[in-house]
């Protein structure tokens, strides 16, 4: 079934032992869109997150991908149907070079069995796409170096490129950015970019700016809740999210208040 909507979520719920920590979160992820989930400290991002990619099951609530309930789906299953979830940490394989790591996941995909046990004639045919793959994300000069050796950002790269082999339909992507300077970060929102021309994003994000510029909507939660959803200029507008996300408290008369300081400066980042 096909709809305007690649992944939906209806009515999530996730409880711990009495303490709710997501309540009642519903979101609905348009097809080619880059959809960004984001909220301060506190505000259930990674276990809205782990309950998306089905690393946690809902309390009750359900889930839609293209139309299908994958409520009950555990991860693996999601990702052979075109679901597939980058991790915050890079997660590749050290000691085996760029192009070892890019092999494994075709194989992955392929169904084949574990790199090692296959020849190194067979693992050849694998080269060509894995070589694609490189030069999608800018790192096919690197394909015979050690993955150990790479920058924290082509490390990121790399793990794109390994998600990017299992063919997704949806792409998920936690916290892309996180611990990188500018110029990576730069590096890989341009990346993220050009991989939306071939598949959906959904990212946990905390940089406003990589947000502001790649975003087509925005879901913000609060408390385990949606506080608002829609296009960046309706969310940053919005004076729940200024209060709760940015530290501003708007008088009546739209004056800040509370935390001039603080305000001033989380202002100018979510106005980029």
């Amino acid at each position: 079934m096909t709809t305007d909507y690649v992944l939906e979520a209806r009515g999530l719920i996730k409880a711990f032992k009495g303490f709710t920590a997501v309540d009642n979160v519903s979101l609905n992820v348009r097809r080619g869109d880059i959809h960004a989930l984001i909220g301060p400290n506190g505000a259930g991002k990674t276990t809205v997150f782990n309950l998306l990619t089905k690393f946690l099951s809902p309390t009750r609530g359900q889930l839609l991908f293209n139309g299908r309930d994958i409520t009950s789906l555990s991860p693996d299953r999601i990702a052979r149907i075109g679901m597939v979830r980058s991790f915050q940490i890079s997660a590749v394989f050290p000691d085996l070079s760029v192009l070892e790591n890019v092999r494994v996941a075709l194989q992955r995909h392929r169904g084949d069995s574990f790199f090692f046990w296959r020849s190194e004639t067979s693992l050849a045919s694998l080269n060509g796409r894995a070589l694609e793959l490189l030069e999608s994300v800018g790192l096919a000069a690197f394909a015979p170096h050690r993955a150990a050796d790479l920058s924290y950002g082509r490390k990121r790269a790399l793990e794109i490129a390994t998600t990017l082999a299992l063919e997704p339909e949806l792409l998920l992507l936690d916290e892309p950015t996180q611990g990188m300077g500018h110029e990576d970060i730069d590096a890989v929102a341009e990346l993220i970019r050009s991989v939306n021309r071939q598949c959906t994003v959904l990212m946990v994000e905390h940089n406003l700016k990589v947000v502001a510029d790649l975003s087509d909507r925005i879901t913000v939660l609060q408390r385990g809740t949606v506080l608002i959803e829609g296009d960046y200029q309706t969310v940053s507008a919005d004076p729940q999210v200024r209060a709760a996300y940015m530290g501003v408290d708007e008088s009546e008369d739209g004056q800040t208040s509370g935390r001039p300081a603080i305000a001033a400066g989380r202002m100018q980042e979510i106005r980029v």
